[in-house]
């Protein structure tokens, strides 16, 4: 067989599935099929599930090789963000800047935020005397808006560290926090299930990741 090319290609997809054996992190995993997409095989991330995008013609046997490559550049892409964990992100204080500015007033100014692979049980932290933020790499590839919603949520208790009424407040002006908090419930779901099948187990309600207090 020819080895296809890995890049972009066509991207109408004639047929799309679940992949079978395979996961990025705790993101799921779609496989795309064209007959218009002949030999190139690409990847990405929306909306928290990552797509592999294959030629109609593979077999069964070259669509899992693809999907396990691809999976593994993906994985092998977003952890090296990962891995310089405490580093400052210029991206991302940029980011939080913008956001603080335009539903904080301007209130909020962290001094660094991070990617870390060391938050298990909550999407983020801050410390308010430091004026500090990390975010859990396993946010990295979810919607763009929840990722804000989390920024906003840690950059909100730089002002307020408790979870109070005046807490609250801060985040009404984000029009899309209920919606946030839901998306980040059932992924917060789909972990402990996950852990649990893993450790053939059961986990109690509260030990997935959650925004950091």
């Amino acid at each position: 067989m020819t080895t296809p090319d890995v890049g972009a290609g066509e991207t109408g997809a004639e047929e799309t599935r679940e992949a079978d054996d395979a996961g990025f992190g705790r993101l799921p995993v779609q496989v795309h099929r064209s007959a218009r997409r002949r030999r190139t095989v690409s990847a990405d991330i929306r909306d928290g599930v990552v797509r592999v995008l294959i030629p109609g013609h593979f077999s069964a046997r070259e669509e899992r090789q693809w999907v396990e490559r691809m999976v593994e550049r993906m994985e092998a892409k977003y952890a090296a963000a990962a891995i310089r964990g405490n580093e400052p992100v210029p991206e991302l204080l940029e980011r939080a800047g913008r956001l603080s500015r335009e539903y904080l007033d301007g209130g909020a100014v962290p001094s660094s935020i991070t990617w870390v692979t060391n938050q298990n049980s909550r999407w983020a932290s801050a410390t308010p005397s430091r004026g500090t933020i990390r975010l859990s790499h396993k946010l990295q590839g979810m919607p763009e808006w929840v990722v804000d919603y989390v920024i906003l949520h840690e950059l909100a208790h730089l002002i307020e560290p408790s979870h109070s009424a005046a807490f609250w407040a801060l985040l009404s002006a984000y029009p899309r926090t209920e919606t946030a908090k839901a998306f980040l419930d059932g992924a917060s779901f789909a972990f402990q299930r996950s852990v649990a099948d893993d450790r053939d187990s059961t986990l109690d309600s509260g030990q997935g990741p959650h925004p950091g207090r």
